[in-house]
């Protein structure tokens, strides 16, 4: 994780605000954060508006349902620690609303539901933030809880992504432009950037992404492993999330990998890539999305390995999240158990989708913005999920304390 070197600074916040720079708060959760000096954003109580409409004078008691609401304005795009204060907890959860005024009639979820602790601030890292002013609910949604404060700490600064592959869509012939075959002795940061957190990942998952773990990314015998592990690190679950923001960023061409999937119930394996114009919530699906394999692990068979393969585009016209998501299915043959290679061919009018050389999948709508916003780049992501609104639609296998990701290589290819 890069190293921050900030500035003084000072923030105006809707009504009042206290802001300021701490000394580094650190716990055994997260080793990742490496900030020698920290940027922290933080909201009192008595500047918050509640349910009720009414400004507080003082801390209150929320409880199930309630919610308070402020303003507050980041001054760097990137990824946050989100620490809840409360002086009172009776069984209390809770979760940060971003963006509650958006035209889109979106819930930005940025933190997923945070279990209040006995003691001490509770928290959740790597919540994505983009620069200006936000206007943020805290939902309590089970229990009650006071809260006094809510405090931002900026972890990783956003980084831009340098380098563009823009590939040749006409020819007969495909060139190999950019790929990693995994050969080496560890996973390539000139080509990966790790993703840290646990703040849910806008789907409520559960694990937290690790950065340079080799328990959750390494490479063995030419193979990536991604592994998700429980009651481990200190968090329920750790897995890995790779893509290549802030390094490389792809338009049109094919990308390939080739993988295998875990099998059991709750999982969720996925590569595919995402619009580079990502900052925060805000930005999906306007980015755009490919998702070139999703595998879910209740539908696997635990015993043959037997399982589907999903491909899907997200756009702002056709994204899961108003149910018109435009998808394609194959059944696998020992989806879990042998190597299968999964792909794309993007072209700057359609998009198709392979598994083991077989098209299963097209993409075309291309009326404007909404439908295609594939004339941008995308940057390609490899991840595996436990539990969430797909992982976990069907519960968790309480008796997995493991599951693994394997992929042989990534490429991408231009026509010739």
């Amino acid at each position: 994780m890069k190293m921050i070197k900030m500035r003084n600074f000072f923030l105006v916040c809707f009504l009042t605000m206290v802001i300021g720079c701490t000394p580094q708060k650190q716990s055994d959760d997260s080793p990742e954060v490496e900030n020698t000096q920290e940027k922290v954003i933080a909201v009192d109580a008595t500047t918050f508006t509640q349910s009720t409409g009414e400004d507080l004078e003082s801390p209150t008691t929320l409880t199930d349902g309630t919610w308070l609401a402020f303003d507050v304005a980041f001054e760097v795009v990137g990824r946050y620690r989100t620490e809840i204060f409360t002086s009172f907890n009776n069984g209390g959860k809770v979760w940060i609303e971003d963006y509650y005024d958006n035209s889109d009639g979106r819930t930005y979820d940025v933190t997923g539901k945070i279990t209040i602790a006995d003691s001490g601030p509770s928290f959740v890292e790597g919540s994505p933030f983009n620069t200006g002013n936000h206007k943020i609910k805290v939902h309590v949604s089970e229990g009650e809880a006071t809260i006094s404060k809510v405090e931002f700490t900026l972890m990783v600064e956003h980084q831009l992504t340098p380098k563009l592959f823009e590939q040749k869509t006409s020819g007969t012939d495909w060139k190999l432009v950019w790929s990693d075959e995994f050969d080496g002795q560890s996973v390539d940061t000139t080509k990966w950037t790790y993703d840290v957190g646990n703040w849910g990942w806008g789907n409520n998952e559960l694990q937290y992404y690790t950065k340079g773990r080799v328990e959750n990314a390494r490479v063995e015998d030419g193979n990536l492993i991604i592994e998700a592990r429980k009651n481990d690190n200190g968090q329920e679950w750790t897995s890995a999330r790779l893509t290549t923001r802030g390094k490389e960023s792809f338009k049109f061409g094919k990308i390939e990998f080739r993988a295998q999937v875990p099998r059991e119930k709750g999982n969720w394996a996925a590569g595919w890539t995402l619009g580079d114009a990502y900052v925060d919530e805000k930005s999906w699906p306007y980015c755009g999305e490919i998702d070139i394999l999703e595998s879910v692990g209740y539908e696997v068979d635990n015993e043959t390995g037997n399982g589907i393969a999903h491909a899907t585009v997200h756009t702002p016209a056709y994204y899961f999240k108003i149910n018109n998501q435009i998808s394609s299915t194959r059944d696998i043959v020992n989806i879990a158990g042998e190597f299968h290679t999964y792909g794309v061919e993007w072209t700057p009018t359609e998009i198709k989708g392979y598994v083991d050389g077989e098209e299963y999948y097209v993409y075309d709508k291309i009326a404007n913005e909404l439908e295609w916003p594939f004339n941008n780049p995308q940057n390609i992501i490899l991840n595996l999920a436990m539990g969430g609104g797909w992982g976990g639609a069907q519960g968790m296998d309480q008796d997995v304390t493991s599951q693994k990701f394997v992929l042989d290589y990534v490429r991408v290819f231009e026509r010739n």
